[in-house]
């Protein structure tokens, strides 16, 4: 994700400013209405998707831990939507387009880590059709449920104050990009990326495979290989980010980096 510019950063934790953190003067709102179709048709292509990778990989479409996922995401996407169409619809609009001026190295990252989760799916559903691994307690899959939600809400909320939470790594000059660090922002530099690693991690858990979390580990840490580039392409290029980054000191985990 990156963040706008902190000589006029609204809302800025160190200042008494409280301009609202998605607004930016001069960026007319897109219309809700085609937007949150255009969204909806979205997600329902993504979990038809997954289901269809899912299913047959294990060969059986009564796979209970299976719909409990599907159902999960769900519930994500949807209150996603009914947050940013209403908080942040520009950004939403932003993150529906192709975006362009993304760096190699990120778009080589990205195609990396969406094909290491399919490969997540695809070995999860092999090892509910051949029982690879041990049968996990339910215990363990509620855990792995309530962390692929908090992962998710950790997610939206980066996103509802950050309007500049782009899919790709770059500077976005024509929309005006500032320093964001209100919200998670105040904790970490990468909250959004968080996020996404606890939905990561949680994925191969709630569908009931050890095995699964090979990819899905390796997803991880190709998710922070990017945190480590973006955040060293954003002290150079984005005007205040150093400074930012001074005072949050952590990029991922408080205390630790």
């Amino acid at each position: 994700m990156v963040y706008p510019r902190s000589d006029a950063a609204p809302s800025e934790v160190y200042a008494p400013v409280t301009i609202h953190p998605t607004a930016l003067l001069g960026e007319e709102k897109p219309p809700r209405a085609p937007l949150l179709l255009k969204a909806v048709v979205r997600l329902g292509l993504f979990l038809m998707l997954m289901a269809a990778i899912l299913f047959s990989a294990s060969g059986r479409a009564d796979w209970g831990r299976a719909w409990v996922l599907l159902g999960a995401l769900f519930i994500c996407g949807a209150l996603n939507l009914a947050v940013l169409v209403t908080r942040n619809p520009e950004l939403l609009a932003v993150r529906l387009q192709l975006e362009r001026g993304a760096r190699r190295w990120d778009t080589v990252l990205s195609a990396l880590l969406a094909s290491l989760l399919v490969v997540a799916l695809v070995v999860a559903g092999m090892d509910e059709r051949w029982h690879w691994s041990p049968p996990l307690p339910g215990s363990l899959h509620l855990a792995a449920v309530a962390v692929l939600l908090a992962g998710d809400l950790l997610l939206l909320w980066a996103m509802a104050v950050n309007r500049f939470f782009s899919k790709t790594v770059r500077i976005q000059r024509e929309r005006g990009h500032r320093v964001v660090s209100v919200g998670p922002y105040r904790h970490v530099r990468h909250p959004g990326y968080v996020g996404w690693i606890l939905m990561s991690a949680a994925l191969p858990l709630i569908l009931g495979s050890l095995w699964a979390l090979v990819p899905a580990g390796l997803a991880v840490a190709g998710m922070v290989v990017r945190t480590g580039l973006e955040d060293r392409m954003l002290r150079v290029e984005l005007e205040g980010y150093d400074e930012y980054a001074g005072r949050a000191r952590y990029r991922l985990l408080p205390g630790i980096w």
